[in-house]
């Protein structure tokens, strides 16, 4: 098996010794995607709902530029620095997921990179290249 880089210029540039996302046979891997607007490379103003759709608009990005898109994840992981609002977070989630829904670990931690309230990866699954 081998692994393929994927690169969105729809989503924030990695900043470190690390890809967007990787295609590893039938699956993509989608990096931790904070609420920054790649035009910028500023976080977005805004609460957590704000976040959560910038967060989730990226990683739709580097989705698309795999050939997938967000039917076609099937595991996210939410790190959030308040889980206090997760409910603001959850109704934002719900408009880009439908059913059967990926499944989900959201957790709580105590810093972000660029004091983001919110962080998203995702595993997702294509069809084999």
């Amino acid at each position: 098996m081998r692994k393929r880089e994927i690169r969105s210029d729809g989503a924030p540039s990695a900043i470190g010794p690390y890809s967007q996302g990787v295609r590893a046979g039938g699956l993509v891997f989608i990096s931790g995607q904070i609420p920054v607007d790649p035009s910028t490379g500023e976080l977005v103003d805004g609460g957590v709902g704000e976040q959560t759709r910038r967060a989730l608009e990226n990683l739709g990005a580097v989705l698309e530029a795999a050939g997938a898109g967000f039917d076609h994840v099937v595991r996210t992981t939410v790190y959030m620095t308040d889980i206090s609002i997760f409910k603001e977070m959850n109704k934002v989630y719900g408009e880009f997921f439908s059913p059967p829904y990926p499944a989900r670990a959201t957790v709580e931690v105590s810093r972000l990179p660029k004091g983001a309230a919110v962080e998203i990866d995702a595993v997702a699954l294509v069809e084999d290249a």
